[in-house]
């Protein structure tokens, strides 16, 4: 059994030279002082893997040590992350934090019980040089007597995966990210009761938090189909914005659907009596690593979204 911390086999330092290229070309530069990279990023299944460089086609799971060598790169040009579908084994993200190294730590949920809660965990990893927890981290449960003033009495339980807020601060600014995984469900109908709960709760607890200046971002996968479509509207309802540059149609979620609009990174910014982003945002985008990971293996998308992800990395770098 091959370790994480072994020297890789020349194919894959290749490899992960191509990746490095690729990302300094892509994604900006962290800047001391002057700018924070957020970012959001649905790991499919990142549970266990097999410690293999290559893995096998009888293998389980197809997560290798090539993989994760190609989720730390990506990881690690952001300041803070946050992850979904963390699952119970957390044998991936122990590996990745080796990779990351002593700068890096990460705060997480616990598992979410229950056949629709899919066994999973939401996770931020952060890079302590240039982001530090401030204090806060606790999950989202809306009120009992809220039910009735959400529309169409459309929360009638507690969110599946319950949203995970957790404030850092970076020199003297202090903000904070909420990470949500919305219900996938049946159809689109189905996500609408999440996404109108969240989108009240997001609003009242950000008014509340904006009165200690605190900056406040919703990020995670949302499961919103498309642009304009029902539950972007809903999603939107409260005043959440999303910048223009991330409803670009070239910043795709999705490496199988280039029109699903999944993954978001939002924040208030309606007006100016609301709990307002006092950063001032500066670029997004997504990070499309299908042509560039693991690109001396010939895989289908298919395999390739359980060896990374089936969601691309999206973020967001502001200016601090």
């Amino acid at each position: 059994m091959n370790s994480i911390l072994e020297q890789p086999p020349a194919d894959v330092k290749e490899n992960l030279e191509l990746l490095k290229a690729d990302l300094d070309n892509k994604i900006p530069t962290k800047q001391l002082d002057r700018n924070l990279l957020i970012a959001t990023w649905n790991i499919r299944a990142f549970g266990n893997l097999t410690r293999k460089w290559d893995s096998d086609d009888d293998d389980s799971p197809k997560r290798d040590l090539h993989s994760i060598l190609c989720i730390a790169e990506i990881i690690k040009r952001f300041d803070v992350i946050a992850v979904q579908e963390v699952k119970d084994n957390i044998r991936a993200l122990r590996d990745t934090l080796k990779i990351l190294g002593t700068n890096w730590s990460l705060i997480l949920t616990d598992v979410n019980k229950g056949d629709v809660g899919n066994g999973e965990r939401m996770a931020y990893l952060f890079d302590t040089r240039r982001v530090q927890l401030s204090g806060l981290a606790g999950e989202l449960v809306v009120p009992e007597e809220w039910e009735d003033s959400i529309k169409d009495n459309a929360l009638s339980k507690q969110f599946v995966r319950s949203p995970y807020a957790v404030s850092f601060k970076s020199g003297k600014r202090t903000f904070i990210l909420v990470t949500l995984h919305i219900l996938y469900g049946k159809n689109k109908k189905s996500r609408i009761p999440e996404l109108r709960g969240i989108a009240k709760w997001l609003r009242d607890w950000a008014d509340n938090v904006n009165a200690y200046h605190q900056d406040f971002i919703a990020l995670g996968d949302f499961n919103i189909d498309k642009r304009g479509d029902l539950l972007d509207q809903t999603f939107l309802s409260e005043g959440l914005y999303v910048p223009e540059q991330l409803q670009n149609d070239k910043v795709t979620r999705s490496i199988f659907n280039k029109t699903k609009y999944y993954d978001q990174i939002a924040w208030f910014n309606s007006d100016a009596k609301g709990p307002n982003l006092s950063m001032e945002f500066v670029i997004g985008g997504n990070y499309d690593f299908v042509n560039v990971a693991l690109k001396n293996r010939s895989l289908t998308n298919n395999s390739l979204s359980w060896l990374i992800s089936d969601h691309y990395p999206l973020w967001a770098e502001f200016k601090i």
